[in-house]
């Protein structure tokens, strides 16, 4: 009985070599799929821990959902009234019972900000609760708290200020309302009132709890960094339930920055279109040529120009603009990119921190009123922070290239090598993927593993013909450009002069928007008519193409960020920090409290700032170090305390992979072309970048202010 089969029938010509040949590519391939079920049952138990570390977060996000669900919006009714010096305003709350703080949102005219101004009209607001003193024995009534808010001139300019209360016992709470006016007249308001269930130490203490979570499972890389953000957000609008401050869909969406989101997406649908030119190749091959081959050179005049260019622009469109044009230069002169993206990042929130508009917490501290009147303008602040930045990037160009002293910038391989094993890495990466449950995925599985074996043999020889040396390869530099030159070159001119025009329009707008007041554009605005404006120029007819190259990760990665900022901040664990560190600085003696005052608000902000957003951070801070410094008891000189804090907030991004948006950013489109890193190969070079960075920038500032005495 004759078997066919016609993968083992051999024509007249074929030969009993290639028989051979083929026999032994089929037991290689048994073999391969022998050792793949030997490596898939020693992954096992890794396997396992996974699957237990995942139900253990499945079981946790439910909890938190019926946490969330469980516990009504609190849709508390505002409440108009109008106070004058002859009539004031009271109310009763008798329906306390075991709440431990009362909050309290009043709307009126008032000042944009308490500290701002000092103004002669103003209203009380008293807080007073009756004492028990027994059955036989009269009530007594006593003011637990007085809080004044200045009235602006302004009497239709409507502010919500909100504040809470510490109540100490269950006695009725009484709310008196009275104004205190120059001149006669009325002052209309609206106020209400809300029962929270826990006190600040504790919402502060579970606040700490989920941030700390949210850092393990980023730093752990047991979820992705959007999933652990989303985690986060959940879980804090859960104990924001609990306590009793549910927020509504509505607020929840206010929470999220869209012009951040919309600067993001508007700039990375330009790169996207700007890739389709070449012209990335085409600036990588020129910056090579640029360096002549000589690796640092290249990495140092990268780096600088990242700086000096994020000093008047924004980090996250820096990034954006110079992430793509780095991993293809990294290619063309087969280099890791990650270091060299780490690096770029670092210098990026360097230079950002030189002048009023390169930063977000810089932009917050210049546009204080206040700050303004006492001579701290975007000339001023800017010209202090560029002086001592410059010393940053000084000492940090050296310690850059100390903490690279071992590391390899260079591929082992040539390029071809590298790229092929990437290839082989992704083929072998989906064949073990690939469950062989039925005869078709089995079939399936061997043909991706034939594929590897044919790679495979294909990289044996190419490391055999083309092993080369990376020394000799710099001695060639002038042949190797050549190559490059002809390799490498502007695909579509048409398109690029469309990209460049776009893309300058949008640049200059950038620019005119921080120094011209007559623009009444945001960032975010002119990136998405950018955008829209180069989709329209450029014809493109695979719109997906270029939605598909969109880090929407990224984006909602942010998205549930300012979800979990904001509600850590209503959990006060922002003001906790900031009340604190008053605290701190007011026990020390006067001869050393400017001294320590800088250092402390210096750390304390760059330690924050790395591991919460420095925005929310910065304006939290700002009332408290101004308060501090009108404080008679206390003495300091304002300058120093806000230098402190810009320079910490600024600097203190460089910590952790989530301290500052650009950093997001660029692993994200690192990830995306296949060179993401990870929270821990960052931190290991930006956190000693940072405690570099900021001791050089805590002791320009000790001289400037404590032994030169220039607080005026």
């Amino acid at each position: 009985m004759a078997l066919h089969n016609p993968d083992f029938t051999t024509d007249d010509d074929d030969s009993w070599d290639n028989s051979s040949a083929e026999f032994e590519q089929r037991f290689q391939l048994g073999s391969e799929m022998t050792s793949l079920s030997r490596s898939a049952s020693s992954e096992k138990y890794e396997i396992l821990d996974n699957l237990h570390v995942k139900f253990g977060l499945s079981k946790m996000s439910r909890y938190f959902s019926i946490l969330f669900g469980i516990y009504p919006d609190q849709g508390v009714s505002w409440q108009m009234l109008a106070v004058s010096p002859l009539e004031s305003f009271s109310m009763n709350l008798t329906d306390f019972h075991d709440s431990a703080l009362l909050k309290l949102d009043i709307g009126g005219p008032f000042v944009a900000d308490v500290v701002d101004q000092q103004s002669e009209d103003y209203i009380l607001v008293q807080i007073s609760q009756t004492e028990d003193a027994g059955s036989r024995r009269r009530r007594q009534q006593q003011v637990v708290y007085n809080w004044s808010l200045p009235l602006s001139s302004r009497r239709n300019h409507q502010i919500v200020t909100t504040r809470t209360f510490q109540i100490p016992n269950r006695g009725t709470i009484f709310i008196n309302i009275q104004a205190f006016l120059q001149e006669p007249g009325s002052v209309p308001l609206s106020m209400k009132h809300q029962y929270l269930h826990t006190n600040i130490e504790a919402q502060v203490t579970i606040a700490s709890i989920i941030l700390l979570g949210v850092y393990v499972l980023i730093i752990l890389e047991i979820v992705h960094r959007t999933l652990a953000a989303m985690l986060g957000a959940l879980a804090a609008l859960a104990t924001l339930a609990i306590v009793g401050e549910r927020p509504s869909m509505v607020k929840v969406v206010e929470w999220i920055d869209y012009e951040t989101l919309a600067l993001l997406f508007g700039m990375m649908v330009l790169v996207a279109i700007f890739s389709e030119t070449g012209f990335f190749d085409y600036c990588a091959v020129k910056a090579y040529r640029f360096s002549r081959g000589k690796v640092w050179a290249m990495i140092t005049l990268l780096c600088l120009f990242a700086a000096i260019l994020s000093a008047f622009l924004d980090n996250v469109t820096t990034m954006l603009l110079f992430t793509p044009v780095t991993i293809r230069l990294c290619e063309v002169l087969n280099l890791d990119p990650r270091h060299v993206l780490i690096a770029e990042v670092i210098f990026t929130n360097i230079g950002g921190a030189a002048t009023a508009v390169g930063d977000p917490p810089n932009v917050i501290i210049v546009s204080k009123q206040e700050l303004r009147k006492k001579g701290l303008d975007f000339a001023a602040f800017t010209g202090h922070m560029f002086v001592g930045i410059c010393l940053v990037v000084l000492v940090s160009f050296p310690f850059l290239r100390l903490l690279y002293w071992n590391k390899k910038l260079y591929n082992k391989e040539p390029s071809e090598i590298v790229e092929l094993k990437h290839e082989i890495y992704v083929w072998r990466l989906t064949a073990q993927r690939i469950n062989p449950a039925s005869r078709e995925e089995t079939a399936v599985k061997c043909l991706l593993m034939q594929k590897v074996l044919t790679l495979e043999m294909l990289l044996r020889k190419k490391l055999r013909t083309f092993h080369r040396q990376i020394s000799q390869e710099d001695k060639n530099w002038e042949t190797n450009i050549q190559e490059l030159q002809k390799k490498h070159r502007i695909t579509d001119k048409i398109l690029l002069i469309k990209c460049l025009t776009v893309l300058g329009c949008v640049i200059l707008m950038f620019f005119l928007n921080s120094f011209v007041p007559g623009i009444y554009l945001d960032l975010g605005w002119i990136a998405m008519l950018g955008a829209i404006w180069l989709l329209v120029l450029a014809d493109i007819h695979d719109f997906e193409m270029i939605l598909n190259r969109v880090e929407w990760a990224t984006l909602l990665f942010f998205a549930a960020l300012f979800i979990l900022m904001e509600a850590l901040a209503h959990l006060h664990l922002i003001d906790y920090i900031g009340e604190q560190t008053a605290l701190l600085i007011k026990v020390v003696p006067e001869d050393q409290r400017l001294a320590v005052a800088i250092i402390l608000v210096l750390w304390v902000s760059a330690l924050a700032s790395s591991v919460i957003d420095n925005i929310p951070f910065t304006a939290t801070m700002i009332p408290v170090l101004l308060n501090l410094s009108k404080d008679p008891d206390v003495n300091l000189p304002m300058k120093p305390l806000i230098f402190s804090l810009a320079m910490g907030a600024c600097l203190g991004g460089n910590g952790t992979l989530i301290g500052a948006s650009a950093n997001v950013v660029c692993a994200g489109i690192a990830e995306q072309h296949g060179y993401g890193f990870s929270f821990m190969e960052f931190f290991r070079l930006g956190f000693p970048m940072m405690v570099v960075s900021c001791t050089i920038g805590m002791c320009y500032l000790l001289v400037a202010h404590v032994v030169v005495g220039w607080n005026s």
